[in-house]
């Protein structure tokens, strides 16, 4: 039997987080094209799969899952773990965060996600474990090692962010 698919509200739901999707990807992967393709695969699962379209409080949760799941699986993935990666800007990114987002890629992939969910798209320690499967508790001692290591990172690089 075909899945009814609402397009409109599909475009509605693209349109509104996009850019959050985008973001999450390309710091995850460090690369404009590979973050466009998981923005595409994520817009993919969103029509085909079962997605809560129809519950704007969940829809945001789940497409940050969605995702992070992309960007792990495309760093678990043969083509990956077997190519050389291009050098990226972040020009997508306003200037005055370009600076502290290069140096936050310094730090281990678990930490970039929760610093990134934390402070720029501003969820909750208890969200973000929801959101990426985690005890509240793990969530909040990384998130207090990755401020220790960005801390670190910040001082000895000689930059000043306050």
């Amino acid at each position: 039997m075909e899945k009814f698919v609402d397009e409109k509200k599909i475009e509605r739901i693209i349109r509104q987080h996009a850019d959050m999707i985008y973001r999450i990807a390309f710091q995850n992967v460090k690369s404009k094209a590979d973050a466009e393709d998981i923005f595409q695969d994520v817009c993919l699962s969103l029509i085909t799969g079962n997605a809560p379209i129809d519950d704007a409080l969940h829809i945001r949760n789940w497409l940050i899952r969605v995702t992070i799941n992309k960007c792990n699986n495309f760093h678990k993935s043969f083509w990956n773990r077997n190519s050389e990666p291009l050098t990226e800007t972040l020009e997508y990114f306003p200037p005055e965060q370009q600076e502290l987002l290069s140096e936050i890629w310094k730090l281990p992939k678990n930490y970039r996600n929760i610093i990134y969910l934390y402070y720029y798209e501003g969820y909750k320690i208890a969200e973000i474990a929801e959101l990426m499967n985690l005890n509240p508790n793990t969530v909040s001692s990384s998130l207090n090692r990755a401020r220790r290591r960005l801390k670190i990172i910040l001082t000895e690089g000689g930059f000043n962010y306050g």
